[in-house]
């Protein structure tokens, strides 16, 4: 059967007995397409010397069935047995765009659900769960749901006496993905800090390409985010299948061709040893692989993903608010009178909110104290956070608060009270001068808790910058792994301050962009993409992120003219070109601004409310430019478009090729103008003829996409903008 979304849909082979099988994945078959018959078309042939019985790719790999490549289940029992199930199905629900499964295998005592379901954007959500049936008296009736996990999994190691033949320990659960034939190019992202979200490619050969996360967040390095693709997909061409995991923890990602000619993708939650041992009767359930296939390349890969992202019910409606973060500003600096300039002039330009960095508590004139205490600095903020809380309010903008709950110094009260609250082993390493707080245990998390409810209560604070600035290494609850744990409880005490809050925004951030993915954006309202505001840097950062995220989620700041991070001096046009495409923000000391500055800063303030609902609504396009050292993207509505080309180094050629604009309604005309706030004119380039001169060209939006425009500038860490409007 069809599980079919607009574009694309599964082809189900439920099999006879064993779990069913996706034959297709790919472009939807139109209309009268009859399933059995491209089931049958789709079997494939028995390869010589190799079992008898023919060996499927099912939704679970089995080891005991003979499938040569990496197994969907892993673990056993702690006596040894279980260890190779083979699972027969017992209630199958298989509709229009869901499929739910439960299989048993009574011999080992276990049971496996696993759903998949396709949603009207082509984004497959992808869940299994594992049940321990052993010494269970009486099996429950009923057609198959797939089970909660059990409360408090992870975190019980002598609950109660259980023979060691009914405890199962869990190595991996991986739903898994087939691939086509023609998937024969891997791009997997990577980077480290400051340097995040960077694609990098290599040919999909016999073999496996394995990445394996176990920092306890998403990470910096290997974010759970891959396409496979079409030998030379590019951003605009090829057949691309991408997949995400929706998790903010540990992570493996696999992608396989075996010999035997299958190909697989599996992006599943790593587990450390014994970090699950279920009893009789509990379940783990997966985190939710988000999948979906491409045509257009990987523009259609962020089409579904982001209109995926934006049906979700708790992404923002309201417009993003302008805002401005203290960090790069003051740093540990807060004096009162240096941060009233700084939210008048704010203000002045048309800031909509102003978020008060680190700094603000007691202990910390550095990153070495202060963690896990909470307590305000009076003699920085006399009379509390409240009074500066009020004047930026009273100056007409919102108020919001840095903090990192996950966290405590060693020097800090919390800590010396009481050291074991550190999620650790004994004298475990430090990062960043810092553990991370136990928030599995139920009195650490209800204590943070009550003091995130104070804080934030006492301030009045609308947005919240939650940061997490280290790894969780050797991550120890009660002697046992408690990464698993540890993210529910982060989860959980995210939940729980939203609720007390109503209305309250969270901004994810990981040293910057650690943390991003949709597990952690059912809660948050922005991710905080990098600590890197150099924009030459955030431009390929941006291109990274766009993939998964629209770029309303993406928080961009423009810094101060040298970035503190790579010690790089650019230009304002470049730095306003570069962040007002996403959330847009500013982090530098606005109060040092000369006035031509801040009137380039007001009339880009401006500019970004105008183009707000396009640049938070439309349709990201990256393009693919012919000049290696630059770059083209754009957002795109049938009304009006805004493109960017930013070159980042010196070019091949002495000028820079035309600029297409794809993605426009092919016979309309449009009016192109450049946007010269966010344009760079430097050097002869400024006197150079050319259409902008005369106020601009009237073109189609085929004219746009096949030949676009001549530009001007390019000079390296520049930007030209151009704006695209219905004539």
């Amino acid at each position: 059967m069809w599980l079919t979304g607009t574009r694309t849909a599964l082809l189900v082979d439920p099999g006879s007995g064993g779990l069913p099988v996706i034959r297709w994945w790919g472009p939807a078959p139109g209309p009268g397409a009859d399933p059995t018959a491209s089931a049958r078309a789709l079997t494939p042939a028995q390869p010589q010397a190799i079992l008898d019985p023919r060996v499927e790719l099912g939704l679970l790999p089995e080891h005991a069935a003979g499938f040569p490549g990496a197994p969907g289940l892993l673990g056993s029992f702690a006596d040894g047995t279980g260890w190779a199930p083979r699972f027969t199905v017992r209630d199958l629900d298989l509709g229009a765009d869901r499929l739910l499964v439960r299989a048993d295998d009574a011999r080992s005592g276990l049971r496996v659900h696993v759903e998949v379901v396709i949603d009207a954007h082509d984004v497959v959500a992808v869940r299994a769960a594992i049940t321990n049936l052993r010494g269970v008296a009486k099996d429950e009736p009923g057609p198959p749901t797939l089970p909660a996990e059990t409360p408090g999994l992870g975190r019980q190691p002598a609950r109660e006496q259980v023979p060691i033949s009914q405890r199962y320990h869990l190595q991996a659960l991986r739903p898994t993905l087939p691939l086509p034939d023609t998937a024969r190019e891997l791009a997997t992202v990577t980077g480290r800090w400051i340097r995040e979200l960077h694609l990098q490619r290599s040919p999909l050969t016999i073999g496996r390409v394995e990445r394996v996360n176990t920092r306890g967040v998403s990470s910096h390095e290997d974010p759970p985010l891959v396409f496979v693709g079409e030998r030379g997909f590019s951003e605009e061409r090829g057949a691309v299948w991408a997949a995400h995991l929706a998790w903010p923890g540990n992570h493996d990602l696999r992608v396989e061709r075996t010999a035997m000619g299958s190909s697989l993708l599996q992006l599943a939650e790593h587990l450390h040893p014994g970090e699950i041992v279920l009893h009789p009767g509990e379940t783990y359930r997966t985190p939710v692989l988000l999948a979906t296939a491409s045509t257009t390349g990987l523009n259609g890969v962020s089409d579904a993903f982001h209109a995926h992202v934006r049906a979700r019910p708790g992404h923002p409606t309201r417009p993003r608010p302008i805002t401005l973060n203290t960090w790069e500003a003051v740093y540990f600096d807060h004096d009162r009178t240096r941060l009233h300039a700084l939210v008048d002039t704010a203000a002045q330009l048309g800031v909509e909110r102003f978020v008060l960095d680190d700094g603000w508590f007691v202990g910390r004139t550095d990153d070495t104290a202060g963690l896990g205490d909470w307590e305000v600095d009076e003699t920085k903020h006399p009379g509390g956070l409240r009074p500066l809380a009020d004047y930026v309010r009273a100056a007409g903008l919102e108020f919001g608060l840095w903090l990192e709950p996950e966290m405590v110094n060693p020097e800090s009260a919390r800590y010396r009270a009481d050291p074991t609250i550190a999620l650790a082993q004994p004298d475990g390493p430090l990062a960043r001068n810092q553990f991370v707080l136990d928030l599995i245990r139920d009195d650490v998390r209800a204590a943070v808790l009550d003091q995130l409810d104070r804080v934030v209560a006492d301030s009045g604070a609308v947005a919240v910058k939650w940061d997490l600035n280290r790894a969780q290494v050797a991550a120890e609850h009660e002697r046992r792994p408690g990464s698993h744990a540890q993210v529910h409880a982060a989860l959980g005490l995210m939940d729980a301050l939203l609720a007390a809050h109503p209305g309250l925004e969270i901004e994810s951030c990981a040293s910057g962009g650690g943390r991003i993915d949709l597990a952690i954006l059912g809660l948050a309202q922005r991710v905080w993409t990098s600590d890197c505001n150099d924009p030459l840097e955030r431009q390929r950062i941006q291109r990274g992120a766009s993939y998964l995220l629209p770029p309303e989620l993406l928080g961009s700041h423009v810094g101060p003219p040298t970035a503190h991070t790579t010690f790089r001096t650019a230009t304002l046009s470049f730095r306003l070109a570069t962040a007002i495409f996403c959330h847009f923000g500013f982090e530098w000391d606005l109060t040092t601004a000369d006035p031509e500055d801040r009137a380039r800063l007001a009339e880009a303030i401006d500019l970004h409310r105008q183009w707000r609902p396009v640049l938070h609504g439309g349709r990201v396009v990256r393009v693919d430019h012919p000049d290696p050292a630059a770059i083209v993207h754009g957002v795109v509505t049938p009304e009006r478009a805004l493109f960017c080309h930013a070159q980042l180094t010196t070019s091949p050629s002495g000028r820079p090729p035309a600029v297409r604009c794809p993605g426009l309604v092919p016979d309309r005309h449009y009016e192109v103008r450049l946007v010269p706030c966010l344009t760079d004119f430097t050097g002869p380039q400024r006197h150079a003829p050319g259409w902008y001169a005369q106020g601009g060209v009237r073109l189609t939006g085929r004219q746009l996409a096949d030949h676009g425009v001549m530009i001007h500038v390019n000079q390296p860490a520049s930007a030209t903008v151009l704006s695209i409007s219905a004539a």
